[in-house]
C-alpha cells in the first residue's frame, strides 16, 4: 500500500461536493412535493432542529449539523432535503397514484403543521406527477384536467423517453405544478428529470428576486442621472462655485455607491441563477411537441427579459458610479490648480515682502551705522579729554574729529560680519546641514 503525503484539511470534503444533493431513483407511478424556502443564516439552526424532530417522530438518524443534504424515508412517504447558500429545498415523495389530478399531493402525509412551521419564507412550492405513457404526447383533456385551463408548455424531454408540462402558474393550494409522463426512463433518470424540474422552478424565482430591486432602482438612477446633467453643466462654466459643486458632487457619489451597495450582490446573483435556470434546460433536451412552447423557449420570451432589465439596471449604476467619479476627478483637479495658483500668489506676496524688509533693513543697518559712530565717537572724545586732563598734549578736537572716518569702518565692517554669519546659518540650515 502506497503511502501519501498527509491530506489537505478539505480534500475529502471537496471530493465528495461532486456527489452532493444526489436525485432520487423513482418508481412511475410516483408523486412528490417540493417546497423551497428562503432562510435565514440566524435560522439555520432552527432549521437543523426542525428537521431533526421530524426524524425522531420516524425513528430516522438526522442528519449532521454540519450536513448539505440528507435523504430518508419516513413512514410512508420518502423525504429528501438540500441547504443551499440562500434557500434550503424539501422534497416529498410517494409512491402510487390517484385518479384525480393532484388531489393528495405528497405532502398530506407529513405530521399536521409541521410543513407550515420550517423556518424561512416560501419562495417555491410545486407539485409533480409521474405517471406512465404510451407513445403519444398529453391530449389535450389531459392537459385541460391537470392545469386547470392554463396555457401549459411541454415538450418531450431525456432524448424522448418522456414528456413534461406545466403552466409555471401558483394554483389555488399555493403549488405549482408539472406533469411528467414516463415512456421508458430509468429510475435515475426519472429522478434527475424530475429535480431539474424542481430547479428550474426555484432557480427561475431567485434570479427574480432582484426584478422588484431593479423596477425600484430605476427612477432613482433616472434622478440622480439629471443631477449630475446639472451639476456637469455648471462645473464648465467658471463661476466660483467649485467648493460647493464638489460638496453636491460627493453626496452624489455616496447615494450611488449607497444604491450599489444595496443591490449588487441581488443583481450578482441574478445573473448567475439565470445561468443555472439554462443550464438546467439544456439538461433535459427537450424536443418539440406540436401546439407547445418548450419550456427552453418560455423562458426565453418570459424570463430572459426581466433578467435583462436586471443586468441592464446594473450597468447604469456602475456607468453612474464612474461619471460621478470623474466629474468628482474633473473639479477635484480644477479645485487644485486653483489652489495651486492662489498658493503661487501668496508666495509672490511673501517674496515682496521680503524684498521690502530686505531693504528696509539695509536702511536700518545705514542708520545703525550713523548712531552707532555717533556714540563711539562720543565715547573716544571722553577718552581725548582724559588723556589731556592726565597730562598728554593731545589736541582733543583734532582727534575726536580723526576717529570718525575709523569708528564708522570698523563698526560697518562689524555689522557686515554679523549680517554674513547669520545669512551662512539660514543656508546652512534650509539645505539640512
Amino acid at each position: 500500500m502506497n503511502h501519501l503525503p498527509s491530506d489537505h484539511h478539505q480534500r475529502f470534503i471537496l471530493a465528495n461536493e461532486v456527489h452532493a444533493r444526489p436525485p432520487e431513483a423513482l418508481d412511475t407511478p410516483e408523486r412528490a412535493t417540493y417546497v423551497a424556502v428562503i432562510v435565514d443564516p440566524d435560522d439555520r439552526e432552527r432549521e437543523h432542529n426542525h428537521l431533526a424532530q421530524l426524524c425522531e417522530r420516524f425513528g430516522v438518524m438526522p442528519p449532521g449539523e454540519s450536513a448539505t443534504h440528507f435523504s430518508a424515508r419516513l413512514g410512508s412517504f420518502r423525504l429528501k432535503w438540500e441547504k443551499h447558500g440562500e434557500f434550503s429545498g424539501y422534497t416529498f415523495f410517494v409512491t402510487g397514484l390517484h385518479t384525480v389530478a393532484f388531489s393528495e399531493p405528497a405532502n398530506g402525509y407529513l405530521p399536521k403543521g409541521w410543513l407550515s412551521d420550517i423556518p424561512g419564507r416560501t419562495i417555491v412550492a410545486a407539485h409533480a406527477k409521474l405517471i406512465a405513457s404510451g407513445a403519444e404526447p398529453a391530449g389535450p383533456a389531459m392537459l385541460l384536467e391537470h392545469f386547470d385551463g392554463n396555457v401549459p408548455v411541454g415538450a418531450e424531454i431525456g432524448d424522448g423517453a418522456g414528456y413534461a408540462y406545466t403552466d409555471f402558474r401558483i394554483h389555488d393550494d399555493g403549488c405549482a405544478r408539472f406533469l411528467v409522463l414516463d415512456r421508458s426512463f430509468t429510475r435515475r433518470q426519472a429522478g434527475r428529470l424530475l429535480q431539474r424540474l424542481f430547479e428550474i422552478e426555484v432557480y427561475r424565482m431567485m434570479a427574480l428576486l432582484a426584478l422588484p430591486i431593479a423596477r425600484r432602482q430605476t427612477p432613482r438612477i433616472s434622478v440622480i442621472e439629471r443631477s449630475l446633467a446639472t451639476l456637469t453643466d455648471h462645473i464648465a462654466v467658471e463661476g466660483g462655485e467649485d467648493e460647493s459643486l464638489l460638496n453636491e458632487l460627493t453626496k452624489l457619489a455616496a447615494e450611488v455607491e449607497s444604491a450599489l451597495a444595496a443591490c449588487q450582490y441581488r443583481f450578482g446573483a441574478s445573473r448567475a441563477y439565470y445561468e443555472l435556470v439554462r443550464n438546467r434546460i439544456a439538461e433535459l433536451h427537450e424536443s418539440h411537441v406540436p401546439g407547445l412552447q418548450t419550456i427552453g423557449e418560455f423562458m426565453t420570451v418570459r424570463l430572459a427579459p426581466a433578467v435583462a432589465t436586471c443586468a441592464m439596471v446594473s450597468q447604469r449604476l456602475l456607468d453612474l458610479s464612474e461619471r460621478v467619479s470623474q466629474a468628482c476627478n474633473l473639479l477635484s483637479t480644477r479645485v487644485d490648480i486653483a489652489s495651486e495658483k492662489q498658493n503661487q500668489a501668496l508666495l509672490a506676496s511673501m517674496e515682496r515682502r521680503a524684498r521690502m524688509q530686505l531693504k528696509l533693513q539695509q536702511t536700518v543697518e545705514g542708520l545703525s551705522i550713523a548712531a552707532i559712530t555717533y556714540y563711539a565717537v562720543g565715547l573716544v572724545g571722553y577718552a581725548v579729554k582724559a588723556a589731556k586732563a592726565a597730562g598728554f598734549n593731545i589736541q582733543t578736537d583734532i582727534a575726536t574729529g580723526l576717529s570718525i572716518p575709523v569708528v564708522a569702518i570698523l563698526v560697518a565692517g562689524g555689522l557686515r560680519h554679523v549680517r554674513n554669519k547669520i545669512v551662512a546659518g539660514e543656508q546652512h540650515a534650509s539645505y539640512g546641514l
